[in-house]
């Protein structure tokens, strides 16, 4: 998968994002999409040379995550993974082409070589390679769920639970409903004999139901517009979402190992006091120096060793020393460069690295 050297521009507002963002990607045809593309955001300085891609995927990313959209929604309380959002026909009348959007998107994540700061469930990547489901997917979309139905599988006695072949769903507003999984099913007991169909039928409720799938259909049409479909024989749904969401824990050492300093060496006191504060910090706070430095949160699958400038090429994080006492530290996102200052106080170093990577974070001088 190679990007064309012709190059497309998109004009953005950041304030209509994701709108935008649709109107840029639909009204092109899939070929043009491999083009070198550059983001202008209206209203900002700056030249794309790579960190305003970066950080335009990375904010669509966090757009088309939005369970407010409509388009996906969390796998459940205790997990922020996505799942397509059956209730995304409410969007409007054209709801479809939003999930071929979403598709595309994927597609040029990995042909730009980006990533997103979100994270699809690997039953979403299952169905996106198009891997044969099994019982223990369910676990993907309801834990408890999977757990009763595996053991009504691997146990006898049935009859004693007083199961029908009925099925209780909650749609996005919290109604419940309850559901026949086949006709006068609310009559039909489940025991040893039938209790295979009855785990098969819910298993097609729950992965395979109508409406999603025909989002599924959508988002597959728009990924292998952009993708060849030959990625199903080389990758399974694990290496996919590491592909497109990265990895999300942060190695220290790793980024350690993987520095470049300029103007400073290893043991200087600055140097010494901003891997403190890094240990120190939450791994939310990482995570903003990662991005305010890269122009991504999150990280290439092989970790530090392998980040990359706008040019395609390995760029490893490098600290340069530049600057006055009193200043702020500054990022090159284009080349993956942070400039500290010889601040010699912890205390101020961590005041003002804090400062730049919560206030410096949503515009690019140089990208």
């Amino acid at each position: 998968m190679k990007i064309s050297t012709s190059e497309k521009s998109f004009t953005i507002n950041r304030n209509e994002l994701l709108g935008d963002a649709y109107t840029c990607i639909m009204k092109n045809n899939p070929r043009e999409l491999k083009n070198t593309i550059k983001i202008k955001y209206n209203g900002e300085e700056g030249i794309d040379a790579g960190g305003l891609l970066r950080d335009f995927f990375y904010n669509l990313g966090k757009e088309i995550g939005n369970p407010d959209y409509l388009l996906f929604q969390y796998v459940n309380d205790h997990s922020y993974d996505l799942i397509i959002n059956k209730q995304g026909s409410q969007i409007q009348s054209n709801y479809l082409e939003y999930y071929k959007f979403v598709g595309r998107i994927l597609g040029l994540t990995i042909l730009h070589k980006q990533s997103l700061p979100i994270s699809f469930s690997l039953l979403f990547y299952k169905k996106l390679l198009d891997i044969p489901l099994k019982l223990s997917d369910i676990k993907f979309v309801d834990e408890e769920l999977y757990k009763n139905l595996n053991w009504l599988k691997e146990n006898n006695g049935s009859e004693n639970l007083f199961l029908s072949f009925e099925l209780e769903e909650t749609d996005c507003f919290g109604k419940h409903n309850i559901i026949n999984l086949k006709p006068n099913g609310k009559n039909i007991n489940v025991n040893d004999s039938n209790k295979d169909e009855y785990i098969e039928l819910v298993m097609r409720k729950k992965l395979s139901s109508g409406d999603e799938e025909e989002q599924m259909m959508a988002v597959k049409e728009g990924f292998y517009e952009i993708i060849p479909k030959e990625i199903q024989n080389i990758m399974n749904e694990v290496d996919l979402s590491l592909l497109i969401s990265g990895i999300s824990e942060i190695d220290i050492q790793d980024w350690k190992n993987n520095t470049n300093y300029i103007g400073y060496n290893e043991d200087d006191i600055t140097i010494v006091n901003f891997w403190r504060c890094v240990n120190d910090f939450s791994d939310e706070k990482r995570k903003q120096l990662l991005l305010f430095v890269t122009g991504n949160s999150k990280l290439p699958v092989t970790g530090f060793k392998d980040l990359q400038g706008s040019n395609g090429k390995k760029e490893h994080f490098t600290i340069r020393k530049l600057g006055k006492i009193n200043d702020l530290p500054k990022s090159h996102t284009c080349c993956n460069y942070l400039s500290i200052p010889p601040y010699t106080s912890y205390t101020k170093l961590k005041q003002k690295l804090l400062y730049s990577i919560t206030e410096g974070i949503d515009s690019f001088q140089i990208g």
